[in-house]
């Protein structure tokens, strides 16, 4: 899924809710209205990228925002770096031998 179809509307909310921010609060740190913030998690309004990222900074999901944008699952790609971890943990005492 891309960026440019993605339902951006639910995670925004998610996003704050995690943080413990209110819209309010959130509207403070990214200079707009409360208003904007509501519309934004409503989806009565389109974000643009550079709020996005503003929003994912407040709420530290830098990395989760980024696996949004780019499209990558965050957990699978977790998982499967987990499996190659002992390989290369198995390599490297090897080769220092």
């Amino acid at each position: 899924m891309s960026a440019l179809s993605f339902d951006f509307k639910k995670v925004l909310k998610k996003f704050r809710e995690n943080a413990k921010i209110t819209q309010e609060e959130m509207a403070d740190e990214l200079n707009i209205t409360q208003s904007h913030v509501s519309k934004y998690e409503r989806g009565r309004k389109v974000i643009d990228l550079e709020t996005f990222m503003r929003w994912a900074q407040v709420t530290n999901s830098e990395v989760q925002a980024a696996a949004i944008l780019f499209g990558t699952d965050v957990c699978a790609q977790a998982a499967q770096l987990m499996t190659l971890v002992p390989a290369f943990a198995g390599g490297m005492f090897t080769w220092m031998l």
